[in-house]
């Protein structure tokens, strides 16, 4: 996988990193949305495929990207498909510090530090190369004010965003909430990114146990239009992100 291409999982950070507070919305429902992006990177790049509600690895192959290889390896070590849900509700740990540090690393966003409380270190991130968060956020733009479908990598990313509550972040007000709506509907335009996207809000519903049943057509209709779990009670991680010497090990990505 050539590094020209930004991943779905970087472009969900950019999407959710707050260009005036340096912190990131919705720091719980991301981190899940995070594990699921990786698994559509590794969809689009011919890794793994849909079976059923699981994930099935067709090629083994590297895709050069560490990360996302990390998660490819403990897929096929599993030898058999893993449910969608149980793997986006595995411990992530440090997934979105890793990916901070990979954007920061790229030049993409500069770490700002500063405390907690007069006591604890954080670290702040701004966004550096503006023109690319304002590229991905008019693909998004795009897709809903002219209703083409969308290619598939912007439709999973609609679908995500949706999935982890960025809807208000991205488009907020009454005045945003036709986009919220329309935001929304594109999780329909990929299969993969819309199996992802469920399996994110089942997990943050509590519903993980249950494996999903075979839809119909109208039903499927009906769990596109499914709203993501009410927001979560912000943790340290929706304040400004802990310091590098507290969370900025490697992500550490498993399956239950």
């Amino acid at each position: 996988m050539g590094r020209s291409r930004r991943t779905i999982p970087e472009e969900l950070l950019l999407l959710a990193l707050d260009p005036t507070t340096g912190t990131t919305a919705q720091p719980q429902s991301l981190d899940l949305g995070l594990a699921g992006a990786q698994l559509v990177e590794l969809a689009l790049a011919g890794r793994i495929a849909p079976d059923g509600d699981r994930i099935a690895v067709v090629m083994a192959r590297p895709t050069g990207d560490p990360t996302l290889d990390s998660a490819l390896e403990l897929l096929r070590r599993r030898g058999s498909p893993v449910r969608a849900v149980h793997w986006i509700g595995g411990p992530r740990l440090g997934l979105r510090q890793t990916y901070l540090t990979h954007l920061e690393r790229c030049g993409m966003v500069h770490a700002v530090a500063g405390q907690m409380c007069g006591v604890l270190p954080t670290t702040r991130y701004q966004a550096t190369e503006t023109a690319i968060s304002r590229e991905i956020r008019a693909r998004l733009d795009n897709a809903i004010r002219t209703g083409v479908p969308p290619d598939p990598r912007t439709a999973a990313l609609a679908a995500l965003a949706h999935a982890v509550g960025l809807g208000k972040h991205l488009y907020p007000g009454n005045e945003g909430r036709s986009s919220r709506s329309r935001l929304r509907d594109l999780i329909r335009h990929d299969p993969m990114g819309g199996l992802v996207a469920h399996a994110v809000m089942d997990v943050q519903n509590g519903v993980a146990a249950q494996p999903r049943r075979p839809q119909t057509a109208a039903a499927g209709a009906a769990g596109a239009v499914r709203q993501p779990a009410a927001r979560a009670t912000a943790d340290p991680a929706g304040a400004p992100v802990q310091s590098r010497h507290a969370h900025g090990r490697m992500a550490r990505v498993g399956a239950r």
